[in-house]
């Protein structure tokens, strides 16, 4: 849903400045009250970040993190008991910082005897888009998330995947320049996925910062331009992935097909009826596997570079690489 407040005539689709603040969040923190109203139980004990204009930003962390709690003190869905929180420089509460961001939740619940187009149009009169231009915005936001042609579909007869579209639309269709996604890929197929993944870059190139939480790792690496990883509410690592993922090549996974596949100078990963898996080191390793395959006439299915992947790097910040203790 999006965060409805009177639109200022000011802010409609003003870009943000480059390499400003589109959030800021300093000791922001938030406890709820624990099982049966005994003590307090701590989401947040006090969070810094800061989230920078025109980029793309996931929020990451196992269940429980605090992601979607940090998510609703900052559309103001829930009160913090201490810090701040700016948007674009203004107060998170203000009118037009409200304007300006549109959010998916992650579980949307909307009305369901509504078609498509009546549901957007119903959102569009809440954000003050006239009459004339609802319309359009209507259609435009159908067909960036899949779903030309549909509009006239009862929401209640679509699948959750066609719900999550229809969030969507809603979230971007009165052109905001800060788009909040809560697990925008849940429940969504695999093109589903690869289209909101495609009109979250499109949004990007167009100067809008988008900030989204997810516990698709792979989503996130493909995507985001930086990333935070929370844990029991605390911030353990933030930065731009192309700096937290090195480059340097890990090690070479190698499959090979034939008969005499015994004793060869590498790590065996995977062995089936067909093929072998094998893992070596370096180029060197790499260089004198081949050789020996050259000599035995076996054939190189594949090789695969293994660098650092965004799953390495958040199971380690967590203490949960594998082989290690939880």
């Amino acid at each position: 849903m999006s965060v409805m407040s009177p639109r200022p005539e000011s802010s409609g689709s003003r870009a943000a400045d480059p390499g400003s603040a589109a959030i800021r969040i300093r000791g922001l923190a938030k406890a709820f009250p624990g099982h049966l109203g005994i003590g307090r139980k701590v989401a947040l004990p006090g969070l810094d970040l800061d989230v920078p204009s025109g980029e793309i930003f996931g929020l990451l962390g196992p269940n429980g993190a605090g992601k979607t709690t940090t998510l609703k003190l900052l559309l103001g869905l829930l009160r913090p008991d201490a810090g701040e929180i700016e948007v674009f420089g203004l107060p998170h509460t203000a009118a037009e910082a409200r304007a300006r961001l549109g959010f998916l939740p992650e579980n949307p619940y909307f009305y369901d005897y509504l078609t498509a187009e009546e549901f957007l149009d119903f959102y569009g009169r809440l954000h003050g888009l006239d009459a004339s231009e609802r319309g359009d915005r209507v259609q435009r936001a159908l067909r960036r998330v899949g779903m030309e042609g549909r509009g006239k579909t009862p929401l209640r007869q679509c699948s959750k995947g066609m719900v999550q579209r229809v969030g969507l639309a809603q979230a971007i269709q009165h052109d905001p320049q800060l788009v909040i996604l809560d697990e925008p890929m849940s429940g969504l197929d695999p093109i589903g996925r690869r289209q909101v993944r495609d009109l979250i870059q499109e949004l990007k190139a167009e100067g809008k910062t988008v900030f989204f939480s997810s516990h698709i790792l792979q989503d996130a690496e493909l995507l985001c331009d930086r990333i935070a990883i929370l844990e029991k509410g605390s911030l353990r690592f933030s930065g731009a992935l192309r700096e937290l993922l090195p480059s340097q090549i890990r090690g070479f996974e190698v499959t090979l097909r034939g008969a005499n596949l015994e004793n060869l100078p590498a790590e065996h990963l995977w062995a089936g009826e067909e093929e072998t898996t094998l893992l070596v080191a370096d180029a060197v390793e790499l260089e004198r596997l081949l050789a020996e395959c050259r000599s035995r006439e076996l054939l190189v299915v594949s090789i695969w570079q293994r660098r650092e992947s965004l799953e390495d790097l958040f199971l380690r910040e967590l203490g949960q690489e594998p082989g290690g203790e939880s």
